[in-house]
């Protein structure tokens, strides 16, 4: 990509600005207004009890069933100079990079990738270090509604996800939690679930509750929350391409491998079995035409 190209690409990525949210919200109450068989005529539903309704059907879900897991994030050291940093981000095609000291348990904060670009003579002797801003931070079991909410409110759009431990377990952006948000409403406008016999090839990073969504198959809660930690407990080892599990006369088949993680799976619905022909001859049961 040339700095052309770059400049065209920057100008035009996505911001999760008031015009994100604006469009969320504007699916979310669309699909509330149908689901309330709502009409202008209707009495309106104030602020409270919108607020109500919505957060008993969705945000239930923790921040860390939402977020990149740390193994998919990319992290700038905070020793690399500016001319480093832009080489990596260009490569990247990101927004915003956390910055670390040399570990990406210890985040000191993030840039922007116009905090870079936009430098007309990048100083090769200025570390990015110089250049980190602030970031915000929100624990892994943290309710989605409430992460939304309290990012919302500090106008942050990138937050650090912290384990139990207190390490990085990864990131979320604003964008993540909100279509996490309005992606859980269903109404009888959703589409129909697949045909049996269906392959569906998945991102190994699905949490379950999306899996159950996109295909139908509900798996069994366990010491994993993604696709591929099923596959790998399921395995006992570390998956390869071609592996395959089952569950329940679903096949989870491991398309490619990342790492020591299955990047893409197919997943496979039953098939009924075929109606046997004895079952039309059976006593009793007559021949229509």
């Amino acid at each position: 990509m040339n700095d052309r190209e770059w400049d065209a690409y920057n100008s035009s990525m996505p911001e999760a600005a008031p015009g994100t949210i604006r469009q969320a919200v504007a699916a979310l109450l669309q699909r509330w207004a149908r689901r309330l068989h709502a009409t202008p005529e209707a009495p309106r539903i104030n602020e409270a009890e919108l607020r109500s309704l919505i957060t008993a059907n969705t945000g239930s879900g923790h921040v860390r069933e939402v977020m990149v897991p740390r193994t998919e994030v990319v992290f700038l050291d905070a020793q690399l100079t500016l001319p480093e940093a832009i080489a990596l981000v260009r490569r990247a095609r990101h927004s915003r990079f956390p910055v670390i000291a040399g570990d990406p348990d210890d985040v000191l904060g993030f840039v922007h990738v116009r905090d870079l670009t936009l430098l007309p003579f990048p100083d090769p002797a200025v570390p990015l270090r110089q250049l980190t801003r602030e970031v915000h931070r929100l624990p892994a079991s943290k309710r989605v509604l409430a992460a939304l909410s309290e990012m919302r409110r500090g106008g942050h759009h990138l937050a650090v996800v912290v384990d139990e431990y207190g390490g990085t377990a990864g990131i979320v952006t604003l964008e993540d939690l909100i279509e996490e948000l309005v992606g859980e409403i269903h109404d009888e406008y959703d589409p129909p679930p697949p045909p049996a016999g269906r392959v569906d090839e998945v991102d190994g990073l699905l949490n379950l509750a999306d899996l159950a969504e996109r295909t139908g198959l509900t798996l069994p809660t366990g010491p994993y929350e993604t696709v591929a930690g099923f596959v790998m407990a399921r395995l006992g080892k570390l998956p390869t391409v071609g592996d395959e599990v089952r569950h329940d006369g679903w096949h989870l088949h491991v398309r490619t491998v990342e790492g020591r993680r299955a990047a893409r799976v197919a997943v496979a619905r039953p098939v009924p079995p075929p109606r046997s022909p004895a079952l039309d001859h059976a006593p009793g049961r007559e021949k229509t035409e």
